[in-house]
């Protein structure tokens, strides 16, 4: 597959505090990623770095093998942000007439049908819609655009559950008819598992792991057993995270197991069970420290 976003070394600096550390970042093309860390990891600096609207202070970014000049937008690319207020009085549907002047892929027929799916009044003025009915004029702008490069940060804030689903079902959707490169920045870990293909997972400005999501979930396990059980178990594998407990112990590790750990695993008398997406997630970034 070739190769559509690539960032390197970047770096972003606040005084003395690092927003971006080192950041490496490809993005391939057609598949669906997950950028995920908590609020203040540096997710939204990235994708503002990548969108132009601030420069980085060191590395580069490329655009199908094309670098990047300093706040030189890439083609055919649309960035959903987290808060559209910069479209200040303007009406959704104008807000929806000025993102196709951009965008040459728009489709307008969809456009109008995201409106009525997500109960959106296209005469109603922005400012004074509710922060998750701004969430949908933006996720109706992203979709719609039909971006070789969709970038979405935070896109379901202020969502309810039902909301929620009917996006990753559009999204969804329409990516299996118009197939793109779609970045989806959120702390949701588990929402975005069925819809992410991989993920990029972050923390104080720096990449802790980047993986394909059904791997993550074939080598996530929490082990328990007995403190000395445990120990040996464990040993040489990558452990994210252990527990005591009187006399037993319990150990969150990301390793692919073979039929001779779980052979071995049921001589020491232990259990091992697969971790939630939220949890592995969890334990990696209190690791990453």
């Amino acid at each position: 597959m070739s190769i559509v976003l690539s960032c390197d070394k970047l770096n972003k600096k606040y005084g003395p505090t690092y927003a971006l550390r080192d950041l490496d970042m490809q993005l391939e093309e057609n598949v669906i990623y997950g950028l995920l860390g908590r609020n203040g990891a540096g997710k939204t600096t990235l994708l503002n770095i990548i969108a132009g609207g601030i420069l980085a202070n060191d590395g580069s970014i490329e655009i199908r093998g094309n670098k990047l000049e300093k706040g030189e937008l890439p083609e055919d690319f649309c960035f959903v942000r987290e808060n559209n207020k910069h479209f200040g009085g303007a009406r959704v549907i104008e807000a929806l007439q000025l993102a196709a002047n951009f965008h040459p892929h728009w489709d307008w027929t969809f456009a109008h049908k995201l409106l009525q799916t997500f109960g959106l009044d296209p005469n109603q003025k922005i400012k004074q819609l509710s922060r998750g009915t701004e969430s949908l004029v933006g996720i109706t702008i992203g979709l719609a655009s039909r971006a070789a490069l969709t970038l979405f940060d935070e896109p379901v804030h202020g969502l309810d559950v039902l909301m929620r689903e009917k996006f990753y079902k559009e999204l969804l959707e329409d990516y299996a008819n118009y197939p793109r490169t779609i970045l989806l920045s959120t702390h949701l870990i588990d929402e975005i598992a069925p819809v992410a293909e991989r993920v990029y997972i972050m923390d104080q400005g720096s990449l802790l792991l980047h993986d394909e999501i059904n791997r993550i979930r074939m080598a996530a396990y929490l082990i328990r057993g007995n403190s000395d059980a445990v120990a040996s178990f464990t040993e040489g594998k990558r452990v994210l995270h252990t527990e005591s407990y009187g006399h037993g112990k319990l150990a969150a590790i990301f390793e692919m197991l073979n039929e001779g750990d779980r052979q071995q695993a049921r001589q020491l008398d232990i259990t091992i069970e697969h971790l939630t997406l939220q949890k592995f997630f969890s334990y990696l970034i209190e690791g990453g420290h």
